[in-house]
């Protein structure tokens, strides 16, 4: 197996995982009932999606 030829630095260790950091979610108010719900999914609350009613609450 290869090995490296020098010791790579904290720094440089935490530069390459700089883009794996948890990202803030983003949430999209409902129309209908105005509650905050995750974009392209049902209303949790109401339970409708682009203006159809998909689960009976």
């Amino acid at each position: 197996m290869p090995n490296p030829k020098r010791k790579l630095s904290k720094s440089w260790q935490m530069m390459r995982r700089s883009h794996l950091a948890l990202k803030e979610t983003h949430l999209a108010v409902c129309p209908r009932c105005h509650q905050a719900k995750l974009p392209h999914r049902v209303c949790g609350n109401c339970g409708y999606y682009k203006g159809k009613e998909v689960i009976k609450l």
